[in-house]
């Protein structure tokens, strides 16, 4: 190999220990809240799985107006304001 390609190589090698090394300094930072955050990303996912699957929320609505009316109306309620809420919030941004 010619020189430059070794020299090349070989400063890949101390790139590569050096960012394992800082990646593992960063890590460090973040170990006391590592449990709050990993239950912060459970709940992104269960509430990517509820956005992307209408007829859960048709189903759950549906049976609680069949048993709860009076619940259901109030939850129909003020899920139209905060719909209405996350929309003018949308627009602002």
């Amino acid at each position: 190999m010619s020189f430059k390609l070794v020299n090349l190589v070989a400063r890949q090698g101390e790139l590569r220990e050096r960012a394992a090394q800082e990646r593992a300094e960063f890590a460090l930072h973040f170990e006391p809240i590592e449990k709050s955050l990993s239950w912060a990303d459970k709940g992104i996912d269960a509430f990517n799985f509820m956005r992307s699957s209408p007829i859960i929320w048709t189903s759950a609505f549906a049976i609680l107006a069949h048993y709860k009316p009076k619940l259901a109306g109030k939850v129909l309620a003020i899920g139209g304001g905060a719909v209405k809420l996350l929309k003018s919030t949308k627009n602002l941004l």
